[in-house]
């Protein structure tokens, strides 16, 4: 049973401060600027998401594009120091409930082709590398693996998604509001 809680919810406005804190901690000095995010949040297409544990402190948030059948995640990321406990495995799945409640069918990324524990969980979730994009980050020009989903839809990516949002469960209380 799980013995820890997160709170998922769309990302708000008042939420930015926080989320830049984030941004930061798990970038650097290449992030993106509070200007950014709230241009993200005036998008149409775009559908932002927070993490919140127990004591009400924002520990990551998410993103993605969703145009007409495909969901572009934008990013996924994580404070530090609440890495490994299964935020970013929550937030993933908070893209994927959203895509199935918009009826999006494809999911796709990039990620760089350093970030092994992005990698593993993205593949945990059925996305496989498709491609490469060369010197596709431009903080030092490393390369960027093409990730995307089957369909969403067809039994065989539900059938692992399901078992993983079991296991994900049994790990971690999350209540999703999106």
């Amino acid at each position: 049973m799980a013995n820890r809680v997160l709170k998922i919810v769309p990302m708000q406005k008042e939420h930015l401060d926080e989320v830049i804190k984030v941004e930061e901690k798990a970038y650097g000095e290449h992030h993106w600027s509070k200007e950014s995010f709230f241009n993200e949040l005036n998008n149409q297409l775009a559908k932002y998401f927070c993490a919140f544990n127990e004591q009400g402190e924002l520990v990551g948030y998410c993103g993605c594009w969703q145009i007409l059948e495909e969901a572009h995640i934008t990013n996924i990321a994580v404070s530090p120091d609440f890495r490994r406990k299964n935020v970013g495995e929550a937030l993933l799945v908070a893209i994927i409930k959203s895509c199935y409640k918009e009826m999006v069918k494809y999911l796709t990324l990039e990620v760089r082709v350093s970030n092994e524990p992005a990698i593993k969980l993205y593949e945990k979730y059925g996305l496989k590398s498709l491609g490469i994009r060369k010197g596709y980050y431009q903080d030092n020009n490393e390369d960027a693996l093409i990730m995307w989903t089957e369909n969403i839809f067809y039994d065989k990516f539900k059938s692992v998604y399901e078992q993983n949002l079991e296991k994900l469960n049994d790990k971690v209380g999350i209540i999703y509001q999106i």
